[in-house]
């Protein structure tokens, strides 16, 4: 009874102990498999801190980098600021003086445009004034015009009476004959109106040479010209006109209006013109 009681006692000593060989067993293994896989980790940890330092250092590098370049970026846009500032001041300045100019310029425009059309207006008054001495002028001696011996021309404000000669004066004579004064008192109260223009009195010849007992008192034609005109200049001085306005002028036979070939022509050549011209 006692060896069958040992026997169950030492049967369950030792499966007890197997038991707990086997509960050791497995949760050494545990250990061993946590062990590995924390090691494995911290390799895994270890590569990444590695690889985590080589970006800090590099992003460290690249961030004094940044920093410098964000330090000439400043000092860039602080030149640039100060540039800009001075070319704004000076557009500023150049926008205010042309401003000025603009306006001095549209003022003296208007000054100009104000006289231009003064001017303008004067010279329409010139014009018509012209226009009616040389109405007058066409009416007092229409009979003179009809008959050839004188005509009457306007041109650009500039009046022109040419006379021939043979109605004023006789074959190599200078002194204004009777009937000559008369004609030339057609023309008196129109020209006594006038007071704009100068009164220019011209003597004219053709081409035939004086000749004989004559070239005593008119040595050439410039002397016969000039005589003719001063005479009829002297003549309207006495009826009146201001002197100041008047002025006689010889060419002898140097502008003709006419073929000095011709009788016809020379006759035309041998004349006294009155012009109306601008005062000097």
């Amino acid at each position: 009874m006692m060896k069958r009681l040992l026997v169950y006692v030492a049967g369950a000593m030792f499966l007890l102990s197997a038991s707990g060989c086997l509960v050791a067993e497995s949760t050494y293994l545990k250990k061993v498999q946590e062990y590995d896989g924390l090691s494995k980790e911290l390799g895994e940890l270890q590569q990444t801190h590695k690889k985590l330092v080589q970006e800090n250092a590099a992003l460290k590098v690249q961030f004094s980098k940044l920093t410098e370049d964000a330090a000439t970026l400043t000092g860039e846009k602080k030149q640039l600021e100060d540039i800009l500032k001075a070319k704004s001041d000076t557009l500023s300045k150049n926008i205010t003086d042309l401003r000025q100019e603009v306006a001095s310029l549209k003022a003296e425009n208007g000054r100009l445009n104000d006289g231009i059309a003064a001017l303008q207006k004067a010279k329409e008054e010139k014009v018509k004034e012209v226009s009616g001495t040389y109405e007058q002028l066409l009416a007092n001696m229409k009979n003179e015009i009809a008959m050839g011996q004188v005509t009457i021309s306007e041109l650009k404000g500039k009046l022109t009476v040419n006379m021939e000669a043979a109605i004023l004066f006789d074959s190599g004579r200078a002194d204004v004959k009777p009937e000559g004064l008369d004609i030339l008192n057609k023309m008196v109260e129109t020209l006594k109106g006038v007071s704009d223009k100068a009164i220019r009195i011209e003597g004219h010849t053709d081409t035939v040479q004086i000749s004989g007992a004559l070239t005593r008192t008119f040595p050439t034609n410039w002397e016969l010209s000039a005589v003719r005109a001063i005479n009829v200049t002297k003549f309207l001085q006495q009826q009146g006109l201001d002197p100041r306005n008047l002025s006689a002028a010889a060419f002898a036979e140097h502008k003709p209006v006419a073929d000095n070939s011709t009788k016809e022509g020379r006759a035309k050549n041998r004349r006294i013109e009155i012009t109306l011209v601008a005062k000097d």
